[in-house]
């Protein structure tokens, strides 16, 4: 690598911030994986999981079809509590579970864990929010044909919402993106890893700016294509 982006003093110009960044080519690719790598795990999570735990919160309410209040208060009582910790620190928490799962408490894999835990509850309780907003008569008429409860959830509920669903997927992706950058800064690696180790601490501005760059571009295309696929999928 250049040592000559390592000098405060050193003058950057555009041709040399392009080959400087071509030097490190291998290393932000490496970066884009790790992050993608922990976005996939923990959002994969989130849909896995965090949807039927959303499902669940909603039916549960008073006056739905599985009304059971003392659940209902469990389940969100225990959502609150996760989405109360803030990400760091529940990285500090889990680092146990971590290793027994992971293997490990740092890397890639070892950060998905924590993001995982993280996703669940932030998804379930936006899932929640999207199904709230299905007028209470699509829902009567569904029972009124004789819809069964597995019918009325898959073929009423998740079709009705699926926009909203799709909305509140997308800031959850922007927002986790933003994690695993915070991930990386205690070892979980991706972007956020790329831009502390050499943008901050060996004072690479051009590491720095090209990496907060590349997250805006990342966020940008996220919401964009997240606003076009629940404009198409909304009915109203």
């Amino acid at each position: 690598m250049d040592e000559t982006y390592l000098e405060e003093d050193a003058p950057i110009t555009w041709a040399g911030a392009w080959e400087h960044l071509a030097d490190m080519q291998e290393e932000i690719v490496q970066a884009a994986i790790e992050t993608a790598l922990m976005l996939g795990i923990g959002l994969g999570a989130a849909l896995l999981f965090g949807l039927p735990l959303g499902v669940l919160l909603y039916l549960t309410r008073r006056g739905n079809m599985a009304d059971n209040p003392w659940l209902h208060g469990v389940l969100s009582w225990v959502v609150n509590l996760v989405r109360s910790f803030p990400f760091i620190i529940l990285m500090v928490v889990l680092s146990g579970f971590t290793r027994i799962v992971a293997g490990t408490s740092i890397g890639p894999l070892a950060a998905a864990v924590p993001l995982s835990f993280a996703a669940i509850p932030y998804f379930a309780r936006l899932a929640e929010q999207s199904l709230r907003e299905i007028p209470r008569g699509v829902l009567e008429a569904a029972q009124a044909m004789g819809a069964s409860p597995l019918q009325i959830i898959v073929k009423v509920l998740l079709v009705e919402a699926r926009a909203g669903l799709i909305a509140g997927f997308t800031i959850l992706t922007i927002s986790f993106l933003s994690y695993s950058a915070v991930a990386g800064v205690v070892g979980g690696g991706g972007i956020g890893d790329l831009a502390i180790r050499y943008g901050y601490q060996r004072y690479d501005t051009v590491v720095l700016v090209a990496m907060s760059l590349l997250l805006i571009v990342l966020v940008q295309g996220i919401q964009l294509a997240g606003n076009y696929a629940a404009a198409r999928l909304d009915k109203r």
